[in-house]
């Protein structure tokens, strides 16, 4: 399997395909895995990453640095290391978070962003419940996970889907859990109108934990924005309703190139 070493820890990705580079983010305490569905169908004309980001999957689980700032900080560390030619950054719930970070902290490195069920800025208006989140967490971990995975998804999903998400969050470290802790602080709408680069959210319209009014929201703040909605799909699209997911991401990738010509 291959590992890389960055900021003194070890992350495990992988890489395929030749192409226009793409790298896939995937949500909290899940892995690289949730994109199986995405990767039969980008790699035949893409290079597709794919990085169990710190703590979480294959990857180290250290003490220190799960922050924001800390993932950026490996995902600018990784596209070096790997030589990645601005790939277009695509990241599933708070992977979608560090994408939209990744763009506005280092521009240059990014052909674009694709967040997925981003959250935004909502945690930081759901203080309440984060706390609540946080002390269950604390409580009783694996009732918590497993009470709290399946709203993820939208009403029909398979149970499998569902047992296999709440399994590799248990199985990942429990030093992750400061991205809620510090997610209540986190509001990017200010530095959105500021974003140099294409980015087109994605978003379930059945999303259960964050609203469609949330993507609109930050839509209408980023320049040149655009917003896809997934008919019938809960928090993660990608899994739940992949075809239609890979038929969005087409698009979004194809108007992002346009727009990246337009702007040469």
């Amino acid at each position: 399997m291959p590992y890389l070493d960055v900021n003194d820890i070890t992350l495990h990705y992988e890489d395929e395909g030749a192409g226009p580079a793409l790298l896939f983010l995937h949500g909290w305490g899940t892995s690289g895995r949730t994109w199986g569905a995405q990767l039969p169908e980008f790699t035949g004309d893409h290079r597709v990453v794919t990085v169990d980001w710190r703590g979480c999957g294959r990857s180290a689980r250290p003490a220190r640095g799960n922050t924001l700032a800390g993932v950026v900080s490996d995902l600018v560390e990784l596209i070096g290391a790997l030589r990645l030619d601005r790939p277009v950054v695509v990241g599933s719930s708070i992977g979608g978070t560090f994408a939209v970070e990744l763009g506005v902290r280092s521009p240059e490195l990014v052909a674009g962003v694709v967040p997925v069920g981003a959250p935004g800025y909502w945690p930081s208006a759901q203080k309440q419940a984060q706390a609540r989140l946080m002390a269950d967490l604390r409580r009783d971990r694996a009732g918590t996970v497993a009470g709290w995975v399946p709203g993820w998804y939208a009403p029909g999903t398979a149970p499998a889907l569902i047992d296999w998400t709440v399994r590799q969050i248990l199985d990942s470290g429990v030093y992750i859990d400061e991205h809620q802790v510090t997610a209540v602080a986190h509001d990017p709408r200010p530095a959105l109108p500021g974003l140099k680069m294409p980015i087109h959210y994605l978003h379930g319209e059945r999303d259960p934990q964050i609203p469609l009014e949330v993507p609109r929201t930050c839509a209408a703040l980023t320049p040149g924005a655009e917003l896809s909605v997934i008919p019938g799909a809960g928090h993660m699209p990608h899994q739940e309703c992949p075809a239609a997911f890979n038929a969005a991401l087409r698009t979004a990738l194809a108007r992002m190139a346009s727009a990246v010509r337009a702007t040469a």
